[in-house]
């Protein structure tokens, strides 16, 4: 199992799988939410322990269709931990245990900062792969 918490230690839950793959997005969005390396989990797969009811979700305007959750009492990102879908992203950031992976993607590559290098050989993107 991974554990899984924010930075005040609110909300804790677990990830019973080893998450399907690891990437980073270098969006100005995902950057600025603090979500840019992500894990891909099966809802199933995710099991609270406590603090759901301290996550918040920050919905987009047009153009964008993912939300994002955070922590509402230490603003840590958490992805998108409170989806509905079969699999979703979550933020790597908020992982406590090892996950296995090594990141396998990079995507908006058209986005990122100067100041910031790739510094491994997964596959790039300038949008999504």
């Amino acid at each position: 199992m991974i554990k899984g918490s924010c930075c005040c230690g609110s909300v804790q839950f677990e990830i019973l799988a080893v998450p399907s793959m690891m990437g980073t997005c270098h969006c100005s969005r995902c950057r600025k939410v603090g979500a840019s390396t992500i894990v891909f989990i099966k809802r199933e797969d995710l099991m609270w322990h406590q603090g759901k009811e301290h996550v918040a979700l920050y919905k987009p305007g047009a153009l964008y269709k993912y939300g994002r959750c955070f922590c509402r009492l230490c603003g840590t990102s958490l992805g998108e931990i409170l989806s509905e879908d079969a699999t979703f992203p979550i933020a790597a950031n908020a992982l406590d245990t090892e996950v296995g992976l090594r990141n396998q993607f990079h995507e908006f590559t058209s986005e990122k900062p100067d100041w910031y290098q790739i510094c491994d050989d997964a596959p790039q993107s300038s949008g999504h792969p």
